[in-house]
């Protein structure tokens, strides 16, 4: 072979090369723009940030996007955190989380996910006006802490992910163990908004929670005792749900303004106190209950094994902890408290606060203080 076609042959190979490089370099450029979102500046909402960078770790993930919105309260931020880790290295899907929060708390939310192990995920921080529960929300005087803002972020679902047309919503207080995907292809029956898991299936029933009122049905959050609820014809031993965890088809949910009837129902309750005095779980359910009555497809219940934080003991068997996809430590004793079930496994996702303004509470801390 001669020297001048050895010359022309890597020509060819420097070419096709640099061409290469070109395509990697404008494909990347592609998905980094398709990764970016801008949403519509809604009364209420205000984007605070968005992480829209395509980390090496998220080339081998799914294109298709995955919807979790979670809330971030200042007091339970490292359930957030854990959540959102939780979720993280459980899935190969590309996840983006959506986390409602107050104003205030913003900049303690971003200094903690641009650390440790959560720096690649995507996420988009929107601020929630507590203004739109104006009129919404009884409020006693006596006890003005105890109205939660963030806690009805959930009733706001299309206005917090607006170009989605499904997604996913889950409480601070739960630990994903499966992957988030399987959730999010929980298929919804036509005309239902929503997928929850109801409180008579087979793992909740077990579980017995004294002092509560019926925790199961619906005369456990709603006063049957209220003409205005009995004209609605609704079983009161109907199964209720948890709305803890759930999916949500965001086409229906607009098409069926489900937002608008949730605010009827709340402004009905400040006026003429609909909700159940012994009441079983948060305010944020009677409306849900009301307007999901008998439409609403159902997730598996190993999607929303609960209870786990209403007592220290333990409910349910290490095995059947393993197993389950999703643990809920809805009640009083929550895993970042003084004692919880099974708090050693929601330890293991969390991430400590490289501020120090969050820390864990635990009694073995405090006794060996004490001594």
């Amino acid at each position: 072979m001669s020297f001048r076609k050895v010359n022309i042959i890597i020509l060819v190979l420097a070419v096709a090369l640099f061409l290469l490089v070109l395509h990697h370099n404008f494909l990347g450029l592609s998905d980094l723009l398709k990764r970016e979102v801008s949403d519509p500046n809604l009364v209420g909402f205000q984007p605070l940030a968005f992480v829209p960078n395509a980390p090496e770790s998220l080339i081998y993930r799914s294109e298709e996007e995955i919807p979790v919105v979670i809330a971030a309260s200042e007091d339970r931020l490292g359930g957030t955190i854990a959540v959102m880790n939780s979720i993280y290295h459980n899935t190969h899907s590309n996840v983006v989380f959506y986390i409602v929060t107050l104003n205030d708390t913003a900049d303690h939310l971003r200094s903690w996910l641009n650390s440790g192990s959560l720096k690649n995920i995507k996420y988009k921080i929107v601020d929630f006006d507590p203004q739109l529960l104006e009129g919404k929300v009884k409020v006693d005087p006596k006890q003005v802490d105890s109205v939660k803002p963030l806690t009805f972020a959930r009733f706001y679902l299309p206005n917090l992910v607006p170009n989605a047309e499904k997604a996913i919503y889950v409480d601070d207080d739960v630990i994903v163990q499966g992957d988030i995907r399987a959730l999010y292809n929980t298929p919804l029956k036509p005309g239902h908004a929503a997928a929850f898991s109801e409180d008579c299936d087979s793992t909740s029933a077990k579980v017995i929670v004294h002092g509560a009122g019926n925790q199961y049905n619906y005369i456990g959050f709603l006063d049957y005792k209220k003409k205005r609820i009995r004209n609605l014809a609704m079983k009161a031993s109907t199964c209720s749900f948890n709305p803890g965890v759930f999916v949500a088809n965001l086409t229906e949910w607009k098409q069926q303004n489900i937002t608008y009837q949730l605010e009827k129902w709340m402004k009905l309750n400040v006026e003429e106190e609909l909700y159940s005095r012994t009441l079983a779980g948060s305010i944020t359910t009677p409306p849900l209950l009301i307007v999901f009555y008998k439409q609403h497809s159902n997730i598996d219940p190993m999607w929303n094994v609960r209870h786990l934080g209403s007592s220290a003991g333990n409910r349910y068997s290490p095995q059947f902890v393993k197993a389950a996809k999703l643990l809920h430590w809805n009640g009083h004793f929550k895993p970042w408290g003084r004692t919880a079930s099974y708090a050693d496994i929601w330890e293991k996702w969390y991430i400590p606060d490289p501020t120090g303004k969050f820390s864990l509470i635990r009694r073995h801390v405090e006794i060996a203080n004490a001594d």
